[in-house]
C-alpha cells in the first residue's frame, strides 16, 4: 500500500483551477431530474418497499453502479442504504438507520402521499424520515453518482443523501468540513497559514471522477492512479485515517490508491491507555511488561498495571526502557538540557509519575502521569522509560531494555470494538454505528445547521477527556441578548467584562460574560472556544457555549448558585455566610483539582492567568468551581513556557515573572493559588496587604511572619478568628506551608498535582488509599 504526499499549493494550471470551481458549481446546485427509462432508478409518490424483499433491489441507478435497498446488517436487524452493485461483497457508502436496524418483519420504506420518505420498523415506529413535505408528484431516485433524493413535481431538489454522508464520500459530492480537532492536516505547522482551521464552515472539498480530492483551503491530493474510467470513494476509517479506495472492474476488489496518515498509530488513543502501538504493516497493540490487557475481548480498552501503584521510598522503584517509543499528553513536567540520570531521578521524586520520555539528542525530558497515545516508530529521535516496582520480576537491573509482549495484531476492523467475529455482518452495523457517531461533527451539511444547531461532541477513550454535554454550541448575539433581557441583570464583573443572569427557551438559567477588551482575532476566538468547549471537570465551571459577532464577544456558562468565593471570606459577612473551616478546605481541594485538570490531564495545557476569589465559584453544596478558563492560554505540548505581549491577572495575584517580562509557565497560576490559600486561611485580603501589630505591611513581609510562625508552631493565631478557634491546626499548618511553597521562586513552586496530593492526605472526608503512607503530621516535614 503506498501512502502518498499532498500538495499544499493550489492547483497549478489554470485548467485544474477552473475544473475545481467547476466541479464545486457542479456539486452544489440542482442536479436535474434523471431519466425514468429504467423503473428501478425511480418511485413515485405511494411506493412502498418491504423488508422481507431485501433480496432484491429497492433502486438502482440508470447506469448500475449503484443499488439502494435494505441491507442485513445481523441477524434480524436491516439498514436502509447505498452500496456500489458490482463489488464481491456490498461497499455501503450511506445509511439512514445505521444506529437503529429494523426488524426483518414488518419493516418498510414508504414515500407516502404527503411527500416524505420514511423507514418504519415492525411496529410501525418512525426510525427515519427525509422530512419533506411536497405532497402528490413528489419523486425519489437514485442518480448515477450514487446521490439518493427526493424532488417535487417541478423537479426541485428537496433532500439529498449527499448532504447527509456517513463515512463516504463519493466523487462529485461535496464535503463542508465541521471538525472538532485535528490531527490531518497536522494542527501543529502553519495552521492559520494554509487556513486549516475548525472554526471556519466556508471550507468545501470535492473528490472528483480523475481521482483529485480538491479542497478550498488548499489541502489538494491524488490516487496514484488518477485519471478518468475508474471508481473510486473516499473513506474514513475505523482506525481514523482517511484514505481514497479505487475499484477493480474485473475483480470486483478494491485498492487502496491514496492514505492520509502513513503511520496509523498517530491516530490519538488508538490502543487504549497503557498499550504501546506499531505498525508493522498491520497494526499491532502490546502491553508493556508489568502490564497485562484489561480486557481480553475488547484491546482497545488498553492495558492495566500488575502491580499497586503507591508512593513509597524512591529506591523502590526501577525503568524499563522501550526504545524509540513516547507517549503524546498527559506531561508532569517538561525539562531541558537534563542528563538521562537527572530525567530519571525527577520522575522518581514525583509519585504520581509514571514514566519519562527522554530525547538525547536534544536532552528533553518529559515525565508522564499517565501511558497514553504511546507508539514506536523508528523515526521517533528518543526512548520512553516506564517505572516500575524492583520486586516486579521484569527487570533485574537499571535500564533494562524489553520487548514489549501480548501483541494483538489487528487485522479485521471489528477487533476495534471488540466485536464477535461469529457474524461478519452483524459486526459490519457496529462498525458503521461507530463511524457515524464519530462523523457528526465532521460532515455537517451546511454552515446553518452548525451555527443554530446544538452539536453532539463525540466520546474520548480517556477518563482525562469525558464525554462532553450535547449543549456547547455558537449562540446569536440576539439571542443572548432577549435571554439576559438586553443585558439588565449583573451578577458579576471583572477586568475582562460584566457577567449577567440570563434564562434559555429551554428553562435552563445561564451565565452570559459580556467581554471587552478582548485582543483575540476572530480566527483565534473560534478557535480557542472550540477546545476550552470540551473541556469537562466536576471543579470548572461549565461552558455552554459562546457567541462571536463582529464585536460582540461573549462566553455563556451554567449558572453556579452561590456566588464567588470573595463574597463569604472578605468584608462584613454575616454570620450565615461565614464559611465553616471544613467548607474552606473543601474549596483550597476543589480548586486544586480544578488547576490540576486544566496543567496536567488536557492535550493542550490550559494556564488560567487569572486564579483568585472573584474566579472561584461555589455551587450550592460550597463545592468549588473555576471561572474564567475560557480566557485562559492554550500551550503545545512541546512549549514549556510562552510569551505574551501584555500581562493578564490581577495585581496582588500575579506572579513576579509577569512584571520582570519571564516566559510564562503554569507556575504563575500556582502562586496566584498560594495567595488564595492563604486567603481562605486568614479570611482578609491577603493581595493587598494585611494588618499586622496595627499596621498594614506588604505579601513579602507577611510571607516572611509566616516562615517564622511556621517554625515556632504558631501559625493558628493568623486563622480567621471569625471561626472561634473552630478549625483544625494541622489542615492550617499544611495549608499554609503549601502557600509558601507556592510564593516561592517558580522553580521552587510545587505543581498543582503534587498540591492535590498534599491536600488529598490531611482530607478527614474522604478514604485515599494511595495516599495513606502520608498523614497531616509527616506532611510537615516534608520539602515540599
Amino acid at each position: 500500500m503506498e501512502a502518498h504526499t499532498f500538495d499544499h499549493t493550489t492547483p497549478s494550471t489554470p485548467r485544474k483551477m477552473g475544473t475545481f470551481f467547476f466541479l464545486i458549481i457542479l456539486a452544489l446546485i440542482t442536479i436535474p431530474p434523471c431519466s425514468y427509462a429504467s423503473a428501478q432508478s425511480t418511485l413515485s409518490t405511494g411506493s412502498s418497499f418491504s423488508v422481507e424483499d431485501y433480496r432484491q433491489t429497492f433502486l438502482t441507478s440508470p447506469n448500475a453502479d449503484f443499488s439502494c435497498g435494505f441491507y442485513e446488517v445481523g441477524r434480524n436487524g436491516f439498514s436502509f442504504s447505498i452500496w456500489f452493485t458490482n463489488t464481491i461483497e456490498k461497499t455501503l457508502v450511506w445509511s439512514a438507520n445505521p444506529k437503529s436496524p429494523v426488524n426483518g418483519r414488518g419493516s418498510m420504506v414508504l414515500l407516502n402521499h404527503n411527500g416524505n420518505l420514511v423507514l418504519t420498523d415492525v411496529n410501525g415506529t418512525v426510525t427515519w424520515d427525509s422530512n419533506t413535505s411536497s405532497g402528490e408528484g413528489t419523486m425519489v431516485s437514485l442518480l448515477d453518482t450514487g446521490n439518493l433524493i427526493v424532488k417535487d413535481s417541478t423537479g426541485k431538489i428537496l433532500w439529498e443523501s449527499f448532504s447527509s454522508p456517513t463515512d463516504t464520500l463519493l466523487p462529485l459530492q461535496p464535503l463542508k468540513k465541521e471538525i472538532s480537532s485535528i490531527y490531518w492536516p497536522s494542527a501543529d505547522y502553519t495552521v492559520f497559514e494554509n487556513g486549516r482551521t475548525n472554526y471556519n464552515s466556508s471550507r468545501i472539498a470535492v473528490l472528483d471522477t480523475e481521482g483529485f480530492f480538491l479542497s478550498s483551503d488548499g489541502v489538494n491530493v491524488k490516487a496514484s492512479d488518477w485519471g478518468t474510467g475508474v471508481k473510486r470513494r473516499l473513506t474514513i476509517g475505523h482506525d481514523g485515517n482517511i484514505r481514497i479506495y479505487s475499484l477493480n472492474a474485473s475483480t470486483g476488489s478494491w485498492i487502496v490508491s491514496w492514505e492520509a496518515i502513513a503511520e496509523i498509530c498517530s491516530v490519538h488513543g488508538i490502543c487504549g491507555q497503557n498499550r504501546f502501538c506499531e505498525y508493522l504493516p498491520s497494526l499491532r497493540c502490546s502491553c508493556p511488561p508489568g502490564y497485562e490487557m484489561t480486557d481480553p475481548q475488547n484491546w482497545n480498552r488498553g492495558c492495566r498495571p500488575q502491580f499497586n501503584k503507591s508512593c513509597s521510598r524512591t529506591e523502590q522503584f526501577d525503568f524499563i526502557k522501550v526504545p524509540q517509543s513516547d507517549c503524546y499528553g498527559f506531561d508532569l513536567t517538561y525539562n531541558q538540557s537534563v542528563s538521562l540520570a537527572q530525567c530519571k531521578k525527577i520522575c522518581l521524586d514525583i509519585c504520581t509519575c509514571s514514566a519519562f520520555t527522554y530525547k538525547i539528542g536534544s536532552a528533553l525530558c518529559y515525565t508522564k502521569s499517565v501511558l497514553f497515545n504511546c507508539y514506536r516508530s523508528a523515526n521517533f529521535p528518543g526512548d520512553n522509560y516506564i517505572k516500575v516496582p524492583k520486586n516486579l520480576g521484569t527487570s533485574k537491573q537499571s535500564g533494562l531494555t524489553c520487548n514489549l509482549g501480548n501483541p494483538v495484531v489487528i487485522q479485521d476492523s471489528a477487533s476495534m470494538y471488540g466485536m464477535n467475529y461469529s457474524n461478519k455482518s452483524y459486526t459490519t452495523y457496529y462498525v458503521f454505528a461507530t463511524i457515524l457517531a464519530a462523523l457528526v461533527l465532521l460532515f455537517i451539511g451546511t454552515s446553518w445547521s452548525f451555527l443554530y444547531s446544538k452539536q453532539n461532541i463525540p466520546k474520548s477513550m480517556e477518563a482525562g477527556y469525558r464525554t462532553v454535554m450535547s449543549q456547547f454550541r455558537m449562540f446569536t448575539y440576539r439571542e443572548l441578548r432577549e435571554a439576559t433581557g438586553k443585558f439588565k441583570e449583573e451578577i458579576g464583573r471583572g477586568a475582562s467584562g460584566i457577567v449577567y443572569r440570563g434564562v434559555l427557551e429551554d428553562k435552563r438559567v445561564i451565565a452570559v460574560k459580556k467581554l471587552t477588551n478582548i485582543s483575540h482575532s476572530e480566527e483565534e476566538f473560534w478557535a480557542e472556544m472550540n477546545i476550552i468547549g470540551r473541556i469537562n471537570h466536576m471543579n470548572l465551571v461549565r461552558m455552554w457555549g459562546f457567541c462571536s459577532e463582529g464585536q460582540h464577544k461573549l462566553l455563556v456558562y451554567e449558572y453556579v448558585e452561590n456566588e464567588s468565593l470573595d463574597k463569604f471570606i472578605f468584608g462584613d459577612v454575616s454570620t450565615e455566610r461565614l464559611l465553616s473551616w471544613s467548607q474552606r478546605f473543601k474549596i483550597a481541594l476543589g480548586t486544586a483539582r480544578g488547576l490540576a485538570y486544566l496543567h496536567h490531564e488536557c492535550l493542550e495545557w490550559i494556564i488560567h492567568c487569572d486564579v483568585k476569589p472573584e474566579n472561584i465559584l461555589l455551587s450550592r453544596d460550597f463545592e468549588a468551581k473555576i471561572a474564567d478558563f475560557g480566557l485562559a492560554k492554550l500551550s503545545k505540548r512541546d512549549s514549556s513556557s510562552f510569551s505574551l505581549a501584555y500581562m493578564r491577572g490581577t495585581m496582588g495575584y500575579m506572579a513576579p515573572e509577569w512584571a520582570l517580562n519571564l516566559p510564562i509557565n503554569a507556575k504563575v497560576d500556582v502562586y496566584s493559588y498560594g495567595v488564595v490559600l492563604l486567603e481562605l486561611v486568614t479570611g482578609s485580603r491577603i493581595s493587598s496587604g494585611i494588618a499586622m501589630d496595627g499596621e498594614e505591611v506588604e505579601l513579602s513581609r507577611f510571607v516572611h511572619t509566616l516562615k517564622d510562625l511556621l517554625v515556632s508552631g504558631d501559625v493558628k493565631d493568623i486563622v480567621d478568628t471569625r471561626l472561634n478557634g473552630y478549625f483544625d491546626p494541622d489542615q492550617v499548618a499544611v495549608m499554609v506551608k503549601l502557600a509558601l511553597s507556592c510564593l516561592e521562586e517558580r522553580n521552587r513552586r510545587p505543581t498543582m498535582n503534587e498540591i492535590v496530593r498534599a491536600l488529598l492526605a490531611c482530607d478527614d472526608h474522604d478514604n485515599h488509599p494511595a495516599y495513606s503512607w502520608l498523614t497531616c503530621d509527616n506532611l510537615l516535614d516534608l520539602d515540599l
